[in-house]
C-alpha cells in the first residue's frame, strides 16, 4: 500500500471527476489520502470531501500565501477545528519567500500560530517551505524548545542542511513529483541520503505531476511514480519503499486507522 500524505482535492479543477479520481488512486494501490487545507475559511469543503470518501481525511489550516488574509485565526480556532476524527493534520503552513504573496511577518506570525496548535492537539504540522530554509529551520528550533511536535516539510525543495536540521528535530521530509524531473539530481542526493524512517511520498496534487505526466494536471495516483524513482535512488524496491512510507505515514499521522 502507498500512502499520498498530501493534495488539494478541493480544487475547482478535481471537482468534475472526483469520484474517478478517487478511484484511480485505489486502483494504484493508495490506502489512504490526506487532503490539505489552505484557507480555513474554506473547511466545509473539506469536511464534505472527508465525509464522501472512508479513505479520504484532511487538515486545517492557512497557507502562507494567505497569512495575510487570515491574520486572526488563533490556537483555539485551529484545535476547535481539528477535534473532528477526519481531521489528522494542521497546516499546511510555513514561510514562501518566492512568491511573498504575504508580508514575511504575517507568514511568521501565523506558522508560528499553527506549530502552537500542532502541540497542543498532538497533530502534525504539514509545513510550506519554499526559498526561505534558514527561517523555517531556525523557527522549528526555536519553537521546538518550547515543546516537541510532529510535522513535515512537505514538497521539499530545500537544501540538504534544512533536511537535516529538520530531521534532527524528529521531522519528516516528503517528496513530490519534482524529485522525479530531470533538474533535481540535488534533490535526489538529499533524499538518497535521509533515514528511511523519515521519508514521505506526495503528490501536491493537482501541481507537479511528475515525469511522465509533467505539464498534466497531477492526481493522487501518481504518487506511485514519484516511490518508484525514490526507491531507485535509495537502491530499494519499489516494495521497500511502499513498505517504508506507508509505514512512516500511520506513525506521523497517528490518527489514521491503519
Amino acid at each position: 500500500m502507498l500512502i499520498d500524505s498530501h493534495c488539494h482535492l478541493d480544487f475547482p479543477d478535481f471537482a468534475a471527476d472526483l469520484d474517478a479520481i478517487v478511484g484511480r488512486a485505489r486502483d494504484a494501490g493508495l490506502g489512504r489520502m490526506v487532503t490539505i487545507s489552505t484557507r480555513v475559511r474554506n473547511f466545509a469543503g473539506l469536511q464534505a470531501i472527508t465525509e464522501r470518501f472512508d479513505d479520504v481525511y484532511s487538515s486545517v489550516g492557512t497557507h502562507p500565501h494567505h497569512a495575510a488574509e487570515e491574520p486572526d485565526i488563533s490556537v483555539a480556532d485551529l484545535v476547535k477545528m481539528a477535534a473532528g476524527s477526519k481531521v489528522v493534520a494542521i497546516g499546511e503552513a510555513g514561510l514562501d519567500y518566492h512568491y511573498d504573496n504575504s508580508p514575511r511577518d504575517a507568514q511568521e506570525r501565523g506558522f508560528r500560530v499553527h506549530i502552537a496548535a500542532a502541540r497542543e492537539t498532538g497533530l502534525p504540522l504539514v509545513i510550506h517551505a519554499r526559498e526561505a530554509d534558514d527561517d523555517v529551520a531556525r523557527i522549528l528550533e526555536e519553537e521546538s524548545g518550547k515543546g516537541a511536535f510532529p510535522f513535515v516539510l512537505h514538497c521539499f525543495t530545500g537544501g540538504a542542511n534544512l533536511a537535516r536540521r529538520g530531521v534532527a528535530l524528529g521531522g519528516y521530509v516528503s517528496f513530490s513529483g519534482i524529485l522525479t524531473f530531470k533538474n533535481s539530481q540535488d534533490l535526489r542526493e538529499i533524499a538518497a541520503s535521509l533515514p528511511a524512517d523519515r521519508l514521505l511520498v506526495e503528490t501536491d496534487a493537482p501541481y507537479l505531476a511528475p515525469g511522465p505526466w509533467r505539464g498534466k494536471r497531477n492526481e493522487p495516483s501518481y504518487v506511485v511514480e514519484t516511490a518508484r524513482v525514490l526507491a531507485e535512488v535509495r537502491k530499494n524496491s519499489a516494495e521497500e519503499i511502499a513498505a517504508a512510507t506507508t509505514k512512516n505515514f500511520f506513525r506521523l499521522f497517528n490518527r489514521v486507522p491503519a
